[in-house]
This record gives structure tokens, C-alpha cells and sequence, in this order.
């Protein structure tokens, strides 16, 4: 009963992924470059670009392990990336199925700050 490098992280339609976010406990993680995160983002997310090299050093330095993390990118695939990485660390994860793409043509709410 070996669990996969795959099925260390959770992946939520847009639906589950807002109710999830929305509990406090939940760290809200968006992992695209600074100019994507400019453009628009999920109101209270941190933004740390997983193509970076120091992505895990500043995630273990800015994330709280004992805190259930939700990840998000463009459409998907970083995010199922940096999701692999942290739980990997340990970190209990949720990726967002077709990124902020599926989450605006939801019509979800982003921010610009």
C-alpha cells in the first residue's frame, strides 16, 4: 500500500477549492511569476513562483506546515508541481484543477492589489 509521488496532494474543482479556502486555517498559495500575479489573483494568496529555484526554501520559510495549504497556477500544471513538492515536505495539499482559468470562467471573484 505504497503511496505514489501523484497521490500525495488533493485536487479540487472550482467549487470544493472556494469552499475549502474559504476556512481560515487554510494557506492560499498562488505559484505563477509576480507579473501573472499582478494581472489578477484569488484575494489573500501568496504568491511564490514555483520555475523559481529558491520556490521550496522561501515555501518552508513562509508556510506553515501544521496548516493545510491550497495551491493554484495559470491552468494546473505548476500547481500540481509545487503541490507534489510540498507535500513531499509534508505539508497536507489541494491543488486547484484547471487553475484561475476554470476559477474566472466560474465566474470567481480576483484581485488586483
Amino acid at each position: 500500500m505504497g503511496t505514489t509521488a501523484q497521490n500525495v496532494y488533493d485536487n479540487a474543482d472550482v467549487n470544493r477549492f472556494e469552499q475549502i479556502i474559504k476556512s481560515d486555517s487554510v494557506q492560499l498559495l498562488d505559484v505563477r511569476r509576480a507579473d501573472e500575479y499582478a494581472e489578477g489573483h484569488i484575494s489573500g494568496s501568496l504568491n511564490i513562483n514555483v520555475l523559481d529555484s529558491t520556490f521550496l526554501a522561501k515555501a518552508l520559510s513562509q508556510l506553515d506546515k501544521n496548516r493545510p495549504c491550497a495551491v493554484y497556477c495559470r491552468s494546473g500544471k505548476r500547481s500540481a508541481m509545487a503541490a507534489s513538492l510540498l507535500a513531499q515536505e509534508g505539508f497536507t495539499v489541494t491543488n486547484l484543477l484547471g487553475g484561475i482559468i476554470a476559477w474566472t470562467k466560474a465566474d470567481k471573484k480576483t484581485v488586483k492589489e
